[in-house]
């Protein structure tokens, strides 16, 4: 069943590649607690379907990088885009869409939490196997407030811009 307004995030873990050393977090791959990273905060968190990919490369990360400071302005405490990649990947791809410190790029990387969610999609072109759905959600303290699910091969409606213009 796919998850949709008004339900919590279910209960999963996300890794990122953290870039600089900080308290609780070391460098390198750290895997985080999806309800312990929600809780308390108003999350953009948008899926996609793989890092360095056409479209997730040239529009979906983009375009949330690009509005970052508008969504901040409407209450947004963070972004995060999931994708069912490795944390290595992750962090590779976001400095190469220079997206680090601005959308945290978290890795699923056996697909558990968008199975979880009910987002995933079976995408065999180019053999890439169990994926993310695209879509972009607005979550405010574990719950979902906000969805929207992209048909397939479709980008329409989890752009950034979209997401920018529900908010409140």
């Amino acid at each position: 069943m796919t998850i949709k307004v008004g339900d919590s995030l279910p209960e999963g873990n996300l890794s990122e590649f953290i870039e600089v050393e900080s308290e609780g977090c070391s460098l390198g791959p750290n895997t985080f607690n999806v309800g312990e990273l929600a809780k308390g905060k108003k999350i953009a968190i948008f899926g996609l379907p793989g890092a360095f990919t056409p479209t997730c490369s040239a529009k979906h990360v983009p375009g949330y990088v690009a509005n970052a400071e508008q969504l901040k302005a409407k209450g947004v405490d963070e972004i995060w885009c999931i994708s069912v990649n490795d944390p290595f990947v992750m962090g590779a791809w976001g400095r190469e869409q220079k997206s680090t410190g601005i959308v945290r790029m978290m890795a699923d990387g056996d697909a558990s939490f968008s199975r979880a969610m009910g987002l995933v999609a079976d995408v065999p072109r180019f053999g890439m196997g169990t994926r993310s759905q695209r879509y972009s959600m607005l979550v405010e303290d574990g719950v979902v407030k906000q969805l929207n699910v992209e048909q397939p091969g479709k980008f329409e409606v989890s752009n950034a811009e979209t997401l920018l213009g529900q908010l409140a």
